[in-house]
């Protein structure tokens, strides 16, 4: 048999590649996400509820070194189908508009690699209106918020993995100590941020959330967002009421369910005696286990916060995913959900 030289092997593999025998594969396109009335369908019209995790701060985790492909495989081995990416005001800033959207890019890649949708979250918590807020790591203004959704909007416009933009993560007057502002100044900010979402071009579904840290969405009954396509957010975190807590659920945000979608984009717990414990988390698995029916009984999306063993409530004790007790619960959880 006629040896065959390396020069042409390397021709052969070169051609191989090039027809793309070899080559990566291209990942499948997920599926637009929209609204069709209390519900998040696919392009064909099926009901799709997400169950998922937060990541933490993209910035955090490309510092870390843990913004790769293993954290993402390591998203969809718990079982999740949506990872929503908090981003602070002062990370945009100090990375900068170009460098941070690389990073969502990369993200977004990944994501779509391994099958998960993207909420794509502007991470403030406090007063938008008066622009008084919680801690400095959230300090931004109305422009920059709508600069931001308006960046967002044409840069991932057509892109069907980032299926949702929460506008704002949690907002909050706390109690008057960061000055004053009605449901009807908020809704017509949500408002605005989506009128600009929608003239550059996005399909994304807005995530709309009410105050008491996105807790509270009662003015919902009487004062709907004046937009379509839209959906509300809630972060029901154990301590905001006492038990028994489905009743009080319903009557703060669980009714909103009945006429549009719903999703809460921070659930989670941490026992009193954990690291990171802190008001409102601490509880126990019976919070799992009433938030997770709940949510179940009535088409609920969520995410679980947080897949990161730094911020708490972590999900996960060191980078080689250790689940910690929340982490436990949840990843059964969320591994029978989405079977």
């Amino acid at each position: 048999m006629k040896a065959i030289s390396l020069q042409k092997v390397l021709l052969l593999v070169a051609l191989l590649m090039t027809n793309g025998i070899f080559a990566q594969q291209p990942a499948t396109k997920l599926s637009q996400v929209s609204v069709k009335g209390n519900q998040f369908v696919t392009a064909d019209g099926k009901a799709i509820v997400f169950r998922g995790l937060d990541a933490s701060d993209p910035d955090k985790l490309e510092k870390n070194g843990h913004w790769n492909k293993e954290y993402f495989e390591q998203v969809k081995s718990w079982g999740a189908n949506i990872v929503r990416f908090p981003v602070h005001p002062t990370a945009w800033r100090s990375r900068g508009k170009e460098n941070y959207l690389k990073l969502l890019d990369q993200g977004v890649e990944l994501a779509t690699g391994t099958g998960l949708y993207v909420i794509i979250d502007w991470h403030s918590i406090g007063n938008l209106r008066s622009e008084m807020y919680q801690n400095a790591m959230y300090e931004t203004t109305k422009k920059e918020t709508l600069e931001f959704w308006r960046t967002m909007s044409q840069h991932f416009k057509g892109n069907t993995t980032v299926a949702c933009f929460e506008l704002f993560n949690e907002p909050t007057v706390q109690s008057g100590q960061l000055g004053l502002c009605t449901w009807q100044q908020w809704k017509e900010m949500n408002e605005e941020m989506i009128v600009v979402i929608r003239a550059n071009g996005s399909k994304a579904v807005p995530l709309v959330a009410g105050f008491n840290w996105a807790y509270d969405l009662t003015p919902v009954a009487k004062d709907p967002i004046n937009a379509e396509g839209i959906a509300y957010v809630s972060h029901p975190y154990p301590m905001k009421r006492e038990k028994p807590w489905e009743a009080k659920w319903t009557a703060d945000w669980g009714f909103v369910a009945e006429k549009y979608p719903v999703i809460l984009t921070e659930i989670g717990f941490s026992g009193a005696d954990e690291r990171g414990a802190h008001v409102p988390v601490i509880s126990d698995e019976s919070y799992g286990d009433a938030i997770t029916k709940y949510c179940k009984e009535k088409g609920i999306s969520y995410c679980v916060w947080v897949f990161d063993p730094q911020w708490a409530p972590m999900l996960i004790s060191d980078w080689n995913f250790t689940p910690t007790r929340q982490g436990r619960y949840f990843k059964n959880a969320l591994q029978k959900a989405n079977k």
